[in-house]
């Protein structure tokens, strides 16, 4: 069976919520952690640094390397890689976990956080994985792991907000064309989105405070079920838009209470779960 143990992983976003929980995740197995986040200093409503994330992937049994890096700068995307590949010895996984939101329509946008969503959700993606990529393919079981949804072109998902949907779907459209342009060579590229509202930092900002948090999943759900898609052939499973639930399920997770505070039908809905996507049992009666 794969397991993570000496494998090195990028992780970038890595320094709270799903990104450092996908990398605790793989911490246990022994692996090699590459935290790549701005946040050097504590934020007022932000916590955790890089640091304080490298020492949670320590105390979960894997090796940290933290690195202070803005993913919309390539020559510090380009230092953190080599950074990474000269500590560990190359690079196995590519995990793009960081993301700006904001949920206004078209008038209430600012070009300047348009700009901020795109140059780090679907630019900064790209430019991550492309750094990522020339190591990956020295790899025995090489992943890129995109947090970003389903391509549901459903206008629903366009109308309130149009430029924070582009700027993730832009993510989704990576995962689309390098799942296809790697397949040969064995790099699988995929996307995980959860079902529900995942209770962090961001989400907490961006949609209510304290309430969401409480109707929410644990960020742990999401790095359970990435661990999941990461040990997984790379040449066999690529080009998929996964939801964490689902995945878990399919795998064998029958018991789902442990991912959240309250009952699956008060949980907060997540954006872009396409409509047809039907929850698994085991997560209803959870």
């Amino acid at each position: 069976m794969i397991n993570l143990k000496g494998k090195t992983l990028f992780v970038s976003g890595a320094s709270r919520g799903i990104g450092l929980a996908i990398a605790k995740r793989a911490a246990q197995d022994g692996a090699n952690i590459i935290l790549a986040a701005k946040t050097a200093e504590e934020h007022p409503k932000l916590p955790g640094t890089i640091y304080t994330a490298a020492d949670e992937v320590i105390e979960s049994g894997g090796q940290a390397l933290p690195i202070v890096c803005d993913i919309r700068d390539e020559e510090q995307v380009r230092q953190a890689v080599n950074s990474g590949v000269e500590e560990f010895g190359g690079i196995d996984i590519c995990i793009n976990n960081a993301s700006a939101i904001q949920l206004t329509n078209t008038l209430q946008t600012d070009m300047k956080r348009y700009d901020l969503m795109h140059q780090i959700n679907s630019r900064g993606t790209f430019l991550v994985s492309k750094a990522c990529l020339p190591h990956l393919l020295k790899s025995d079981n090489p992943h890129i792991l995109n947090l970003s949804p389903p391509l549901d072109m459903n206008p629903k998902w366009f109308g309130p907000h149009v430029a924070y949907t582009m700027a993730k779907y832009g993510m989704s459209l990576c995962v689309l064309g390098m799942a296809e342009e790697f397949k040969e060579q064995g790099v699988a590229v995929n996307a995980l989105w959860p079902r529900t509202a995942i209770a962090t930092a961001a989400i907490k900002n961006a949609l209510g405070g304290d309430a969401i948090m409480s109707i929410s999943r644990f960020p742990e759900i999401m790095g359970d079920a990435a661990y999941t898609i990461l040990t997984k052939p790379s040449k066999e499973f690529t080009g998929n838009f996964c939801i964490d639930d689902t995945v878990l399920a399919d795998n064998g997770v029958t018991d789902f209470s442990v991912y959240a505070e309250v009952p699956f039908d008060q949980l907060a809905p997540d954006f872009f779960v396409p409509e047809d996507s039907e929850v698994p049992k085991a997560a209803k009666e959870s």
